[in-house]
């Protein structure tokens, strides 16, 4: 793993963090009946009030969600893409609530977004400006030396 890889997948857990942390706070202090009157029932059933890494559909988080193919224009595209979907989740997230405690580390967290996805373009740019420039396909040719 190189070095970037490790602050960024660091970074990126530091998020789920603060979803958790936000999710705790909005959630402590609930009793049976809040859960059965907010619909949280069937996730209470499985997780009490625990913070699970899941999607707002309900499918919970796995690591076979996360793409690497080895090629590393290939790869950028995925983590610029990978970053696009967070802030998008954000977007939606502070389209949905007018909570201060939620919204200022949301949008605190939706920048970083902005940010990451910056820093990989400018990444996938130093990789294709390496490239032979009749090389239309952006594929890695010392693969096929």
């Amino acid at each position: 793993m190189r070095h970037c890889d490790a602050l960024v997948g660091t970074e990126e857990l530091a998020h789920i963090e603060m979803i958790g942390a936000i999710l705790y706070q909005l959630t402590r202090g609930m009793d049976v009946e809040m859960v059965k009157k907010e619909g949280f029932d069937t996730y209470f059933v499985d997780h009490t009030a625990a913070v699970y890494p899941q999607a707002a559909s309900g499918v919970p988080f796995s690591a076979s969600s996360l793409s690497v193919s080895g090629d590393t224009i290939a790869d950028l595209s995925e983590d610029m893409a990978a970053e696009q979907k967070a802030r998008l989740s954000y977007d939606n997230i502070l389209r949905l609530t007018d909570d201060p405690d939620v919204r200022d580390p949301i949008k605190f967290l939706r920048a970083r977004e902005i940010v990451h996805f910056q820093r990989f373009g400018e990444s996938l740019r130093l990789v294709q400006d390496q490239l032979n420039s009749k090389n239309f396909y952006a594929f890695n040719p010392s693969f096929d030396r």
